[in-house]
């Protein structure tokens, strides 16, 4: 853990939320949204930790503690969930008892953002534990994979092998899988349980319910329809009863008008 020294080091009132650059692909929202979306439906229970996307992080190990790195998502553990009863403006880590993000995403897009080198050194330097690169449509212009998982060891990190990956320290492991978000069907970036199933998205999760809940209508339809086939048999049977107790009725009077008594007919 970085120490940092409260004194002349500004606050949130004081500080952008960002360093105010606009994204240049959608992704760079889209992909740590749904990995957001999954923690809040994952964690739901939890108030010690806080998942931030495209926010500024404020840390005191660069040449300027007023100038943020703003990764597009990141993730720490053992922060309050909600800051002063409300939204974080930014994420300063003199402010968060000296907790660094344990996990950074970084998403590449066309325009170059030194993800593999500049950023890199930074988060190195702040302590960031786990570093994401995820490069889906540019790995081959970066001689790269279209994932690469990093972890500080020694002040340096090191790739990680494998897919997905599971990382201890937050008890979830991370990687790629096809599904839907936001009504688009493609690879995103997944959390992962131990023996690497990926878990659902929020949207997936309610299609499931929905699906479950459209098969417990069909079912109960068909049960009913079988109900009501019995009904319709036992109506039926009772039906063809009365009529041939009517008709043993009609033969009876016949035979009572001709002077035979249907019982001297029985055997």
């Amino acid at each position: 853990m970085v120490n940092y020294k409260l004194q002349n080091l500004p606050d949130a009132e004081e500080l952008p939320s960002s360093d105010e650059t606009p994204v240049d692909n959608e992704l760079q929202n889209l992909i740590p949204t749904v990995l957001r979306a999954i923690l809040i439906e994952l964690w739901s229970n939890r108030l010690d930790w806080f998942f931030g996307i495209n926010m500024g992080v404020y840390h005191a190990t660069g040449d300027n503690p007023r100038i943020p790195i703003v990764p597009d998502g990141f993730l720490s553990l053992g922060v309050t969930r909600l800051k002063n009863a409300g939204l974080r403006k930014s994420y300063i880590v003199w402010t968060e008892n000296n907790i660094v993000p344990i996990w950074v995403l970084e998403v590449v897009s066309e325009t170059y953002g030194a993800e593999y080198d500049e950023k890199m050194a930074v988060y190195a330097k702040l302590g960031v534990l786990y570093y994401v690169i995820y490069n889906p449509d540019f790995w081959r212009r970066e001689n790269r994979d279209p994932l690469e998982i990093h972890k500080l060891i020694d002040g340096e990190y090191i790739r990680l092998s494998g897919e997905p990956v599971w990382i201890p320290e937050i008890g979830l492991g991370i990687g790629r899988g096809l599904g839907t978000f936001d009504r688009t069907q493609r690879e995103w970036l997944y959390w992962y349980d131990e023996e690497g199933n990926r878990y659902p998205t929020p949207e997936e999760v309610a299609y499931r319910e929905r699906q479950r809940a459209e098969t417990e209508r069909q079912n109960a339809e068909t049960e009913r329809q079988r109900a009501e086939t019995e009904r319709q048999r036992a109506e039926t049977e009772r039906q063809n009863a009365e009529t041939e107790r009517q008709r043993a009725d009609r033969l009876a009077q016949l035979l009572l008008q001709q002077g035979i008594d249907p019982d001297d007919l029985s055997p």
